[in-house]
């Protein structure tokens, strides 16, 4: 607990009474961050896995292994347009309890799969997969709404979307610990998350309440929380109200870059293997640094735009001057592919997916900056779905190029990752040049 001294207009003086300020959206922030890291190992398990799910149980072609992310894809992609609607519509309590459960289950489903089901049963698993974890991110994000003032959104977003790089680092180091180099014992990859997703779904649906109501949050905080924002009406804001307004595309233009972070985390061990010859045990290491810069990217990034408002510059110029940061950061991935030094193209990897992460803390905030806090989940989920949509067309492609013409293909694929992001700052710009700010009928807010 913290003290802050408020000045008593009722007493003489300057007599002063001292209040303490409960820090519970922390706490909130810290379960964010516990099912983030969940979501992402579960995710990435496949990535780390796939080389020797390929060469030594199914013998996947690399196109049958994108038609396996395809269908993750797709599934993301819708269940995004209809868990961001349904997190508004249930709130985040129950939405992301449902979204959880789903994705929990269909992580144990992987297990299941039998070499006469091929590269079919993976894509039916992936799919129940894709469904249940379209539900993280608009849960969050709207969580963080209600729990944060904006000035501190950006640095909670970057902090609790720490979570997708810890699992991802998690990942590489818990599969080569349960399976062999020949693929022995791969199905007890998929069980390891399980009861920890039980035990956090439990938690969960026991303590959660909204700031407003909750017994553990001082009037103090209640009073910061609020302080840069307006408490909203009950009167639910229908996901198809949002649909057309060009602040919500120029939030989907921005989440097209999601294509390249799949990319890294799909085909990042494929393209080690392919490139440098390493095997499961090998990849650990390599994809931890990768990682880890990332988790640093992703807190830094937010850190960024929250310092810059608090130096008094306006939420637009903050949001975008890091964006532009973030963008220059990740250019030179491009030349992955002309080192033959496997740390070079490690760390080149890191850097960009550093700077995807710090990107994508503050496009993230650009919605509740932008939106009312009843509409962030399903605008959150319909930039999600394009941002899943154009991942899928491009893992599609790779797959198919790769198995055309080898190991070259990875070279356009690191060139349009190294200059995607410029280009998608300058329609954001184009299309929301001063980012004002919607009440809760979606009008715009006067400002002097």
């Amino acid at each position: 607990m913290s003290q802050i001294e408020i000045k008593d207009p009722a007493a003489s003086g300057m007599q002063q009474v001292t209040e303490k300020v409960s820090k519970y959206r922390w706490r909130i922030l810290a379960m964010l961050f516990v099912a983030t890291t969940i979501n992402y190992v579960d995710r990435s398990i496949i990535g780390v896995l796939g080389p020797t799910l390929q060469n030594h149980v199914f013998h996947w072609t690399n196109t049958e292994y994108s038609n396996i992310n395809f269908s993750f894809m797709i599934a993301y992609a819708l269940g995004m347009l209809l868990m961001g609607g349904l997190v508004d519509r249930l709130g985040t309590k129950f939405g992301y309890a449902i979204s959880i459960g789903i994705w929990s289950v269909f992580s144990l489903a992987h297990a299941l799969v039998t070499k006469s089901m091929g590269w079919i049963g993976f894509a039916v698993a992936r799919f129940g997969l894709g469904i249940g974890e379209s539900g993280n991110f608009p849960s969050c994000i709207k969580t963080v709404a209600e729990w944060f003032p904006k000035k501190e959104r950006a640095f909670a977003t970057g902090i609790f979307n720490a979570g997708t790089n810890i699992g991802a680092i998690l990942a590489p180091l818990i599969v080569p610990l349960v399976v062999m180099n020949d693929g022995t014992n791969w199905q007890f990859a998929f069980c390891v998350t399980f009861v920890f997703s039980a035990v956090w779904l439990v938690i969960w649906l026991t303590t959660y309440k909204k700031p407003e109501v909750h017994p553990k949050v001082s009037k103090a905080e209640l009073d910061y929380i609020l302080s840069d924002t307006v408490v909203e009406n009950n009167q639910r804001l229908p996901w198809k109200r949002v649909f057309g307004l060009k602040e919500t595309w120029a939030f989907a233009i921005a989440k097209t870059t999601d294509a390249v972070w799949w990319f890294y985390l799909f085909w990042g061990g494929f393209f080690l293997h392919a490139q440098f010859g390493l095997e499961l045990k090998g990849l650990a290491l390599p994809m931890m640094t990768i990682y880890l810069i990332s988790d640093i990217g992703s807190i830094v990034g937010g850190w960024l735009s929250s310092k810059f408002i608090k130096m008094g510059w306006t939420i637009n110029k903050s949001r975008k001057t890091t964006l532009l940061l973030c963008a220059i950061l990740i250019m030179p991935v491009a030349f992955a592919t002309q080192t033959d030094n496997q740390w070079v193209a490690v760390l080149l990897i890191g850097l960009a997916a550093g700077g995807h992460q710090a990107w994508s803390a503050n496009i993230f905030t650009i919605v509740s900056d932008v939106f009312p806090k009843k509409a962030t989940a399903s605008v959150v989920g319909i930039g999600g779905m394009v941002g899943a949509l154009a991942s899928a067309g491009a893992n599609l492609s790779l797959g198919r190029v790769l198995d055309s013409s080898g190991k070259s293909g990875y070279f356009f694929a690191f060139l349009i990752a190294g200059c995607l992001y410029l280009v998608a700052l300058l329609a954001i710009h184009l299309i929301m040049p001063k980012m004002r700010a919607r009440d809760e009928n979606l009008r715009y807010v006067e400002t002097n």
